[in-house]
């Protein structure tokens, strides 16, 4: 997790935020072991002996350039024939650019599809206006050029002859960049896509219920690869249940969030379990603070110039004034509006999340625990 790691938030110019230098990273690892470690597109952390990838793969237009991200990766794959490879592809698609998502210019040209504001339907987080109709609208065309980089580099990984010996991840580092969703630990700021493929599947094609966390990818990578897995990689590794679809013992997950940019002080713990989340926001007496890119969107200046009292089925003040405590009953109320953490009726539901929060922020060395003593 990012307070055990050190990586608090954003590592690029002024927000400076590292990763502990004795962290052991996938490229470390694999590269000891004797993998080949590349990595194309976005890198996006620090400090480079941390994430000591072998290679840099280069390649010309920017990372929206997904045709030629995929010719690069298509000659790492040509040409590890005689050594395991352990590529790291970081699209910057469907990231926003200072405006809007980069969807000027389609590579090849007349290759992603567009979409209409009129014909989208808006999610229930986001209210229903023009500005959020067009951003979805480019938001989704963004997507669709990210969704034919990663065809390509499935078909790159065929035509190499390494379709049936390479597993395969493909996951999503944020919710939507939308407020509401981004660097918020609400649904749709943390449950992600997720996709697996894996030489060794029995059963392809299945949706599982497992609740899982991103830091169960390194332990799936490493059993994969064969690299001296201690019993808690191998405990945290999801090729065991990759062939279920509803595996037992997967039933809650745990998340942290400190800050984006410097700027954005605003940590926050989490336990989400199939019924309720439980989150502590530990300086709650601040107003929630919005990455630059979502407070120079379309959809929020529209929310400040409108005067805008809602957003979706929240208000406005509720998504930036936040109580120290939040609870909900997720099946009763999946867009987590109504707030039980003072109701009586749940107080031992929230004193056994309270318990367990402070255990696991024990468990992983946490360094705000030392809140619950001097406040």
């Amino acid at each position: 997790f990012n307070h055990t790691n050190g990586q608090y938030g954003l590592a690029h110019a002024a927000h400076n935020f590292h990763c502990r230098p004795g962290v052991k990273s996938l490229p470390n690892l694999l590269s000891k072991a004797g993998y080949r470690t590349a990595i194309v597109g976005k890198h996006h952390v620090n400090p480079p002996e941390a994430f000591a990838f072998q290679e840099q793969l280069r390649f010309q237009g920017g990372s929206r350039n997904v045709d030629a991200m995929a010719d690069a990766a298509r000659g790492l794959f040509a040409g590890s024939s005689d050594r395991p490879f352990f590529l790291l592809v970081g699209f910057h698609d469907p990231h926003r650019d200072a405006k809007g998502f980069g969807n000027s210019v389609s590579r090849p040209a007349g290759t992603v599809a567009e979409y209409q504001p009129e014909e989208i339907a808006v999610p229930p987080w986001l209210p229903d206006t023009p500005e959020v109709r067009r951003e979805l609208a480019e938001f989704y065309q963004s997507i669709s050029r990210m969704d034919r980089g990663v065809s390509l580099i499935v078909d790159a990984l065929k035509d190499t002859g390494h379709e049936n010996d390479t597993l395969v991840i493909y996951v999503s580092d944020n919710g939507p960049p939308f407020p509401g969703a981004k660097t918020t630990l609400y649904d749709p700021g943390i449950h992600l896509p997720l996709i697996i493929a894996s030489p060794g599947q029995s059963r392809r094609g299945i949706t599982s219920q497992a609740m899982v966390s991103f830091v169960d990818i390194a332990p799936t990578i490493l059993e994969f690869a064969g690299v001296a897995p201690s019993k808690e990689v191998a405990r945290r590794s999801l090729l065991p249940i990759i062939d279920e679809e509803n595996p037992a013992g997967r039933d809650i997950v745990f998340a942290s969030h400190n800050f984006h940019q410097v700027t954005m002080y605003y940590p926050m713990r989490m336990i989400r379990t199939r019924q309720y989340k439980y989150i502590l926001n530990l300086a709650h007496c601040l107003e929630y603070p919005l990455a630059s890119d979502l407070w120079g969107s379309r959809t929020w200046q529209g929310i400040l110039s409108s005067g805008g009292k809602r957003y979706g089925q929240r208000t406005t003040a509720a998504l930036l004034h936040r109580p120290r405590e939040e609870l909900y009953d997720l099946r009763k109320d999946p867009d987590e509006v109504h707030n039980l953490a003072g109701d009586p009726g749940h107080a031992d539901t929230l004193a056994r999340f309270r318990a367990e929060l402070q255990k696991w922020q024990e468990d992983t060395a946490d360094p705000w625990l030392i809140k619950y003593t001097h406040e």
